[in-house]
């Protein structure tokens, strides 16, 4: 079977608006093809860097792998996933694997927001 064929078997035809698939899954929809998309490079925040240590950290010492990462990106519901900024989504994602695993407590996140 044929890539293309394997693809449209999974997904019950071509990549278009009436195709059902997860808000993520935005590639190819119509309404965002007209957005401007800033190709030009950009600094990254200090959040940003920030949040990407973190991410590497706990990549590094196996608490996390990109796929728990994406998964848990992919499960914000809709209205988060479009009002946070990329680095906030993966933020978001490694703080419930990481209290869904146990290795933090609400109660030592929330200590750790409420210091300044």
């Amino acid at each position: 079977m044929a890539v293309v064929e394997i693809r449209e078997a999974a997904y019950g035809g071509g990549m278009d608006d009436e195709t059902a698939r997860a808000h993520h899954d935005i590639g190819g929809v119509s309404r965002f093809m007209c957005l401007p998309i800033d190709t030009e490079p950009h600094a990254l925040t200090d959040f940003d860097r920030q949040v990407d240590a973190i991410r590497q950290i706990v990549s590094r010492r196996g608490l996390m792998s990109v796929d728990e990462l994406r998964r848990g990106i992919e499960a914000i519901p809709e209205d988060d996933y479009f009002r946070l900024t990329y680095y906030q989504r993966w933020i978001r994602s490694v703080v419930g694997i990481l209290l869904g695993k146990g290795v933090i407590t609400e109660a030592e996140l929330q200590a750790a927001l409420d210091q300044p």
